[in-house]
This record gives C-alpha cells, structure tokens and sequence, in this order.
C-alpha cells in the first residue's frame, strides 16, 4: 500500500520496535501517525521525541493515544490490578470476556472506540500481546485456589480470579473484537509484530524466572503467540477483512539506549535493602515468605548502568552478554524490524512474514481430493438405496443451522423432487405437506430429535424436542423465556421451521439461485462461472447438500477464498 499521506495507527508506538517503525514511517511522508501506548505519559513523550526529530514536519501530524485495549473504555486508564482487585469491575471485565459478543460491548471496548476513531488506512500493532495475557499467570492464581479447596474454604473471590485470568478466553475476544473493528474501520491493512515466546530458543531455553524448566508460564506465552498468529491467519482468509500480516522476531530485540541510573522493574524502582551479616538466620524450621525480621530498607534504589530493551526491560551488562552471545537468544535490531516491515507494507517480499508463510506451506484442498469427492458421493448414495435409508445429518460438524437447514432441504425434496417444482408451490401447501411427513415418518422424526434439533409445528405454538437439545445453548440458565422474538431466532440458528413463514424463506432462497443462474453475464462455458443453470441440473433435481453449500457461501457470507 501507499504511505504517503495516509493515517497511520501504531499500538504499542511508545516501546523499543514502535519508536523504530514511527522513524522508518516518516521517511515516506505519512499524514498522520497515531501513537497508541498504554499510559498517556508514554505516549506524548513519543509524540515530542518524533516532533522534535521531525521538527521541520506538521508538529500536529503525531497524535498521542493511551488506554488499555484489552478492556472497557471507562477503565482504560485504570491500572488492570486494580480492575481485577474490584469485585464490581472484576465480575463485569468477566462478562465481557465470556459472555456472546453484542454491539453495546463491542462499543464499550477501548480497542474498538480507538480503531473507529482513528479510521487510519494502516494499523500496526507493536503491543506485546501474548506477554501480557499469559503474564495474567492462570497458573498461580489455581494452584491458590487448590490450596482452598484442600482446606475447604474456597472463595468467590478467588474462583472469579481463575476465571479472570484464562488466556485463550482473553485472546479470543480480543480477535473477535478487532476483527470486527477492521471490517467497521476499512483499513487497507494491519500489520502485527508479534512474538515467539522464547526468543527463537526451544524447549530448553535457560531463561525463567524460577520456575521449571522449560518454564510453563513461558510456553504458555509462546502457545498464546502462536494461538494468535493461526488466529491472524484465519482473519487473513476472511473476505472483507484488510490485508493481515504479521514478522514475528526470533531473537532478543535490543536495544534502545544504554544509561546509568535507577533501575526499574515493571516500571517500578527496585528499593534497596540489607540484612546485617551478624543476624544471619539459622536453617532450620521453616522458610516464612512474609518475615520481614532484620530486614532493612536503606531508602535507596538500585542503581547501575544498563542497557535498556524496551518492553523486555533494563539488563546489566552480564545480562545482556549473556542473553545476546552465539548460541543463545542472540539479537535482532528494532530498525531492522522497522526496515522489513516497511517493505512489506509497500509490497515487497522479505521472506520474514508469517501470514504469507503460513498461505504457502499449509496444505490446502487438492485436486486428487476433488475428483475422488464424486465417487464418496456416488458411494454414500447408493449404499443408501441398498440400506433404505436416507443419510442427512448428524450434528457433529455444525453448526445446527446446517442440520436444520439439511432436514428441511430434505423435506423439501421428499415433497417436491426438484428446485422447479418446489417453486410451484404454495408456502402453505409446502407447509401441511412437510407437518405430514414429520407426523407420520417416525424414523424420520427420530433422527431429528436425537441428534438435538426442535421441530416447531405450524402453529408456531407447540414443538417437538429430544434428550439432547442444541439450540439454544443451555449455559447458566436452566429454562429460557419462549417468546415469539426468541423461537424466531432458534429457528434461525437450528430449529426445524414447519411454519408457512419459513417455507417463504426457502421460496425465496431457491429463487436467488435461479436467477443467479440466469443473470450470468457472458459466456456460461467459461471458467469465469460456477453457479450455472447446469450446475443446479436445470432445476430439475433438488439436492439439500448442495444448496446448503450455496446458503453457507452467499446468505453466511461464508465462503472461503484461499486455497
């Protein structure tokens, strides 16, 4: 894409790779950059560090933006600790994380607000997302709730803390969350620096902080980077959605200054203390975590020279030799990340992009599979003829929208035969007709119910029901009100609908395929056309898989692009 004059959002803009990314940027003459950080001191000292480098450009073009984007607008400024520490807010950021997603919480999320305030043309996301969800440490906060249990007094609050801390929860509402906020936004593309876990080391890497090794806390930062590229990855098949790409550094990033001063800890001075030499404490008994005894705060910090990593943090200089030397997590440059993927934004080809990577080696639907696809077909169909019976659904790929819409498929070409002649009847005549089948075919009605569809009888009134029922999903509730507002949406998602209203509907489906059909444009012998009269037989036939298949692509929005 182009750079110059377009708006540009970077998410993590204050840190060691956003600073070098706003640098490269500026080479090609953006509008407007955008720099996002999570605290508002963080991000207009960013603003002023590239006004006074660019002072010669519009000192208006850098815009400072601060706030947590994995929660609430209303708490974007509030420390997550303290959101967690809250029983109110702790519940409420519980919610937001495992209840459906709707439009009010989508509007409430910070991510969301500052993407659709924003509307830049080009995202580029330098938090460190897989840190600081898999820092939220679920391991800790469980192995405190374990000692509860045993002692039988297990608390709410502890309970809600587990919950709250859950990765793939946390990381899947946040894709949920952006990739809605993309498709709202149009960028033209976003852009994720993202992270291996272990700085391109394996299983045996050296570096925890007491833990086991390899480090569980470790691995889980690595499994929830590499939940988030696949996660990228399909966002990148979604029609619609902007161009996803994604470097992901195997190597310690550094650096971005080297000092003398305090040094800090998660943002905080690490406070100097003592313990005499003559009040050493004997080996015995216990070791007490909390005793404090003979310990003294001298009312200094620490202070040394150090070389400073950005979000990784402060080394010494033994660290950083150590970290960076042959063989270990050695380094990479932040200005050579900026380099490469400034190349990719204007279309080059590094060879260091994931997405790209993951589209080229990922094995994909291949044309031994589809010719064999027909004779699996044949096979299923006359092995149904030789067993008398009919294989329709059995609800294990769902979702029951697709069983629903198969059974009813099915109804339709027991009652009519074909796509023309169902098309010649009445919604009403369609509707007694397929009542009929379902009260008199027990196998049928049978095989409906067991596999946890409802069926709904005409008069929208009264239903038929299984042991086993998928819609709608029983979560905390244990009965839901059966509104018409309700039914109307169970149908929708897997009811079985004998209602004449719903026969309308299939009316109106089978009627968008057939003038899809005749509308073609051109040709019909080419390749440029699937959906052909003689794709559908002419009409003549009416076959519930294929059509559904049709459903899922163009009503869905369903269809996948990539092979």
């Amino acid at each position: 894409m182009q750079i110059e004059n377009s708006k540009i959002l970077i998410l993590g803009g204050f840190g060691l790779v956003g600073s070098a990314i706003c640098r490269r940027l500026m080479k090609k003459s953006p509008a407007t950059i955008f720099i996002a950080s999570l605290k508002k001191e963080e991000a207009e000292t960013a603003c002023e560090l590239m006004r006074n480098e660019w002072h010669k450009q519009d000192p208006n073009m850098f815009v400072p933006k601060w706030g947590n984007l994995f929660t609430r607008t209303e708490w974007k400024d509030v420390p997550f600790g303290e959101i967690i520490g809250s029983e109110k807010t702790r519940v409420e950021h519980i919610k937001d994380v495992f209840n459906d997603l709707d439009g009010e919480m989508l509007r409430r999320s910070y991510l969301y607000e500052l993407i659709m305030e924003c509307k830049p043309d080009l995202i580029i996301d330098c938090m460190n997302t897989a840190t600081g969800i898999a820092y939220l440490d679920i391991y800790n906060s469980t192995i405190t709730a374990l000692k509860e249990i045993e002692n039988n007094n297990l608390t709410q609050s502890t309970s809600e803390i587990v919950m709250a801390s859950s990765y793939i929860p946390q990381l899947t509402r946040h894709i949920q969350i952006l990739s809605q906020a993309l498709l709202d936004a149009s960028p033209k593309m976003y852009f994720k620096v993202g992270t291996t876990g272990t700085g391109g080391m394996g299983l045996n890497i050296p570096y925890t902080h007491s833990e086991e090794r390899p480090s569980k806390v470790l691995l889980a930062k690595t499994a929830v980077g590499g939940a988030h590229t696949l996660l990228l990855y399909l966002l990148a098949r979604t029609p619609a959605a902007p161009i996803i790409k994604e470097i992901k550094p195997a190597a310690t990033i550094a650096w971005k200054r080297i000092a003398y001063g305090e040094v800090k800890r998660k943002g905080r001075n690490i406070p100097l203390v003592d313990m005499d030499y003559d009040k050493a404490r004997n080996t015995e008994g216990n070791f007490v975590f909390a005793d404090r005894t003979d310990i003294v705060d001298t009312g200094n910090a620490y202070k040394s020279v150090f070389v400073d990593t950005g979000e990784n943090g402060l080394f010494s200089r033994g660290e950083f030799e150590a970290i960076s030397a042959l063989g270990q997590m050695e380094m990479v440059t932040p200005e050579e990340i900026a380099d490469y993927l400034v190349y990719e934004v204007q279309g080059g080809n590094t060879g260091y992009e994931v997405i790209s990577g993951l589209d080229a080696t990922t094995l994909g639907p291949s044309y031994r599979a589809g010719l064999m696809r027909q004779t699996a077909l044949d096979t299923v169909k006359k092995m149904e003829k030789e067993n008398k019976c009919e294989s329709v659904a059995f609800e294990m790929l769902g979702p029951p929208r697709l069983s629903k819409l198969l059974f009813e498929g099915y109804l339709i070409r027991k009652i009519a035969g074909s796509m023309n002649a169902f098309m010649a009847m009445s919604p009403i005549d369609i509707s007694a007709k397929a009542t009929e089948i379902v009260k008199n075919d027990t196998e049928l009605r049978q095989q409906m119910l067991s596999v946890g569809l409802v069926v709904l009888l005409p008069d929208g009134k009264k239903y038929l029901r299984g042991n086993d029922v998928k819609v709608p999903v029983q979560r905390a509730n244990t009965e839901l009100p059966l509104t018409k507002e309700n039914i109307d949406k169970w149908c929708y998602e897997g009811w079985v609908d004998l209602r004449e209203s719903g026969w309308k509907e299939w009316k109106g489906r089978i009627k968008s395929i057939i003038d899809q059909a005749y509308h073609i444009n051109g040709d019909m012998t080419g390749s440029r056309y699937f959906y052909t009269p003689e794709h559908w037989d002419n009409f003549e036939k009416f076959d519930e898989g294929k059509i559904v298949g049709w459903v899922f692509e163009f009503e869905d929005e369903g269809a996948r692009w990539k092979r």
